[in-house]
């Protein structure tokens, strides 16, 4: 007999709803375990019964040795139960999810114009930087990390880093970084290139570059960390205001506890705009 039969009874997934929901796994001293969510409720459990002795099922194996009880709660729509999904997770972070479980190491980068002075800032502490003027949230820390410390190696070379003061430095956050130059062009669209609108800060850095012979003479590690840039904004800039323009979101930065459910909404209306239209039947 299949464990899942076991623990719950060979008639258990009779009772289970067709429909749209989420549901939650306990183990046996009622501690949440996982929230899972499904277009079909019946079906994804019945995933749970016939789990395989694969790499692919392994997570599954884990989940069915642990579950000690089942519960589900259907749900109008599959948005409505991914939204639901991740609002558990955020708020109850069972130990067995991952994804979406830790919004608050979602980071922003800012400007801060000072003077002749202009700071970037990467941060997960947006409450910490209400003087800077923040981008975000993103949602790959590895992308956005890349993109931001390329972009401060390739400031050195056409502006003048400033070093922070001893005092100065027990003002920045734990894993917080924040950067200073002077007679960097003012008029350079760096809120464009961070919101995802336009590559022209990009491009003008670029051409620039080429006037230094320090640039050309490292011209491979500028152009990759030109990459990194242009992988930032591809990846996560442009593809966070597409969403902002397709669900109307209002609001800007977005923070991060709303930044999945923002792309749960954009996916379902991107989804349902790119669907082929079916052919009415004759």
């Amino acid at each position: 007999m299949r464990i899942f039969d076991r623990k719950f009874g060979a008639d258990f997934l009779a009772g289970v709803p067709r429909e749209p929901g989420i549901y939650r796994i306990y183990d046996a001293a009622g501690a949440l375990v996982y929230v899972g969510k499904a277009r079909n409720l019946r079906r994804r459990l019945a995933q749970y019964r016939t789990t395989r002795r694969t790499k692919k099922d392994r997570k599954r194996r884990a989940l069915v040795r642990a579950a000690h009880r089942i519960e589900w709660q259907t749900c109008v729509s599959e948005l409505e139960a991914s939204l639901t999904e991740i609002g558990l997770i955020q708020s109850l972070r069972p130990r067995r999810n991952v994804a979406g479980a830790f919004p608050f190491l979602y980071p922003f980068i800012g400007i801060q114009a000072e003077g002749a002075d202009l700071r970037f800032c990467l941060t997960t502490s947006p409450e910490a930087f209400a003087a800077f003027d923040l981008h975000g949230a993103f949602r790959s820390r590895e992308v956005t990390g890349e993109a931001f410390f390329a972009l401060m190696r390739l400031l050195r070379f056409v502006g003048h880093p400033t070093v922070r003061r001893p005092r100065d430095r027990v003002r920045v956050p734990r894993h917080s970084h924040v950067y200073t130059f002077r007679r960097l062009p003012r008029d350079w669209p760096w809120a464009a290139l961070l919101r995802g609108g336009s590559r022209g800060a990009l491009e003008l850095l670029s051409v620039r570059l080429l006037e230094y012979d320090g640039a050309c003479a490292r011209s491979a590690a500028i152009h990759a960390d030109l990459k990194a840039v242009e992988r930032f904004f591809d990846d996560e800039a442009s593809t966070l205001a597409r969403a902002i323009t397709a669900t109307g979101y209002v609001g800007y930065p977005v923070p991060q506890r709303d930044r999945d459910a923002l792309f749960l909404r954009y996916r379902d209306r991107h989804g349902a705009a790119t669907a082929t239209p079916v052919s009415p039947a004759r």
